[in-house]
């Protein structure tokens, strides 16, 4: 089978969530036998200024890029504003990249060509126009949903108006965009029930995020010593830099004085400078680490202080693949099956964070046991062959069923 992959960044290096998902499933079909191919917005923030691929993009057989520069301008919000369409979409509608589409399915017959994610969903019309694939939608979040989280929780008021405002152009847009796919790939059940409850009425295939686990085994070591805790992800995303800055007001405080022993480290890319420059007793500031798998492994517990966001968390299944223990939010644990206490922690209010603390620190080395629950629970559902598996024999009878047509 032969499917075209289109993305809004460059997905490399494997530091996001987003590029992790879109590697393991890449990687997971590319050895089942399909040739996939990658078409990816070449942006500025996340930018592959290389002429020769990463090693770990070697499955591709053919990768292209457009260099695009969507970069947040105020004249160009207050012009969708005014014209009541989508910011968030019209950022990655560009022209330069549906030449390029169009350039590559009049040269080439596809039969899937894949969307991560609903920004680009403005190419299915070029999609339609030069090709007789297979459109599917893969969908890393109900989008709307993470902005009606996000509104919710600023503050101030002309600002929480913007984004509410902003927010219902979006639920707007998704909504009509729903039903134009061939299938629908929600990363969760409870999303692909959101969906139908937004007018969705087509075909849909559960995918949750398959990980690639490049970390290797998991060890242990770090249960041999007094647990530490830590915090890593991208803090350009506003649900993770808002879910730590609580954690840091509301949390820290009474969780230091409860254990004055613990240290709290952080790592990201993208931090601000107010975090940088951080000085709290105990909290380490580590920035951008040169290898994630080293920092997880290096500290017990893995705190995720979510308020808001939608989809899989892919670092909670990465610090369940090595082992770690999780302490996360309810909303950070949405469509990962895992049990309380048996392979992780839940905590929503600032008091449970800090009783989920007490617990561990109370079991010892007992803790341990949470760690190596929580690696077999990733092996037995999110292991990336399985579900990559599941979803081609999907495509094959998608493509079948069409060429009956």
């Amino acid at each position: 089978m032969k499917l075209l992959l289109l993305t809004k960044k460059f997905p490399y290096p494997l530091k996001d969530g987003e590029s992790q998902a879109i590697h393991g499933l890449s990687k997971s079909l590319s050895e089942l036998g399909c040739e996939v191919s990658l078409l990816a917005m070449n942006t500025r923030k996340h930018f592959f200024a290389g002429t020769e691929l990463p090693e770990a993009m070697a499955h591709y057989r053919e990768v292209r890029t457009v260099n695009v520069d969507n970069t947040i301008s105020p004249f160009d919000a207050f012009g969708n504003l005014v014209r009541g369409t989508s910011y968030h979409i019209s950022r990655f509608d560009i022209p330069e990249y549906h030449a390029a589409l169009a350039k590559w399915l009049a040269e080439e017959a596809f039969e899937v060509v894949q969307l991560e994610t609903l920004y680009l969903s403005p190419y299915v019309p070029t999609i339609r126009r030069h090709s007789s694939a297979q459109v599917v939608m893969r969908s890393h979040n109900v989008e709307h949903e993470i902005w009606e989280r996000c509104s919710a929780n600023i503050s101030f008021a002309p600002k929480r108006w913007y984004l509410r405002h902003l927010t219902r152009q979006l639920k707007d847009y998704e909504t009509a965009q729903l039903n134009q796919y061939d299938l629908l790939l929600p990363i969760t059940e409870r999303d692909g029930k959101r969906f139908e409850r937004m007018g969705f009425r087509g075909e849909r295939h559960i995918l949750p995020i398959g990980l690639d686990t490049v970390c290797g085994e998991p060890t242990y070591e770090s249960f041999r010593k007094a647990p530490n805790l830590h915090f890593i992800g991208s803090l350009d995303w506003l649900p993770n830099l808002e879910g730590l800055q609580w954690f840091l007001n509301d949390v820290w405080p009474e969780m230091h004085r409860r254990f004055p022993e613990i240290e709290f480290h952080i790592a990201g890319r993208n931090m601000p400078e107010s975090l940088q420059q951080l000085r709290m007793k105990n909290v380490v500031v580590h920035g951008e680490v040169d290898c994630s798998c080293t920092f997880v492994s290096a500290h017990s517990i893995s705190i995720v202080p979510l308020l808001s966001g939608g989809g899989m968390r892919a670092k909670i299944l990465e610090a369940m693949s090595l082992g770690r223990v999780v302490i996360s939010s309810s909303i950070g644990l949405e469509g990962i099956s895992a049990k309380h206490r048996r392979d992780l922690f839940v905590a929503d209010t600032p008091a449970q964070f800090v009783e989920a603390v007490a617990d561990c620190l109370a079991r010892g080395r007992k803790l341990e046991r949470i760690g190596r629950a929580a690696a077999t629970r990733f092996h037995k559902k999110y292991d990336r062959r399985v579900l990559a598996g599941k979803l081609l024999e999907r495509y094959h009878k998608l493509v079948e069923a069409a060429e009956v047509v």
